[in-house]
């Protein structure tokens, strides 16, 4: 009879650890990391880039210093903020990631724009090769912005529903993570401007 009874509280205690989500926390955590990893390469793939752009660039409109020189901070600014997957919960750290990140996608809105008053550099094949990196790169990290937010979401969510908020509580201690979130520049409703000056 005592041993009916252990095999039945070593069957009851299976199921309730298989059901109390300690492994598929893991994973969602597993999951949030790596989508962060996919945000963090398709950054560095845009600082890769720019060197090369700002120099062809320069070649053809090297008295634009000023947009050029915008454009080389903000690229300095934006690949000095480093988040490791600690820093995920930090809404601080992620505000600040964010602001460099918008800061330089703006200068290079405006460096864009230079480029449209040099017929010439438009035509350059050199350029085009890069603009179009860029556009696809600028597609790339916005698919991995949403990708990691969706990751987010399902972790976020597993942390506070039962049973899996027990287990995270008792055993794992694991933090909400942060969405990544629209600058503020972003919310402002873009001026556009027909006019021909």
């Amino acid at each position: 009879m005592k041993t009916r009874l252990r095999q039945l509280t070593a069957i009851i205690l299976l199921l309730l650890v298989s059901g109390c989500g300690y492994n598929s926390l893991q994973g969602k955590e597993e999951a949030v990391f790596k989508a962060w990893g996919d945000i963090e390469a398709n950054l560095q793939r845009r600082a890769d880039l720019i060197p090369n752009l700002v120099e062809t660039v320069k070649g053809y409109a090297g008295h634009e210093k000023e947009t050029l020189e915008a454009v080389i901070n903000a690229r300095a600014k934006a690949t000095a903020v480093h988040l490791s997957t600690n820093d995920l919960g930090n809404a601080t750290a992620m505000q600040q990631l964010q602001q460099t990140q918008g800061e330089l996608g703006s200068a290079l809105s405006r460096l864009m724009v230079v480029a449209e008053r040099y017929p010439d550099l438009k035509a350059n094949q050199n350029f085009l090769d890069l603009q179009n990196q860029l556009e696809g790169t600028e597609n790339r990290i916005n698919v991995a912005r949403q990708r990691y937010n969706q990751a987010v979401e399902t972790f976020n969510s597993s942390i506070r529903a039962f049973p899996e908020s027990l287990t995270n509580s008792l055993l794992l201690h694991l933090e909400r993570k942060e969405y990544f979130k629209a600058t503020q520049e972003a919310r402002e409703v873009p001026k556009v401007d027909f006019r021909t000056r």
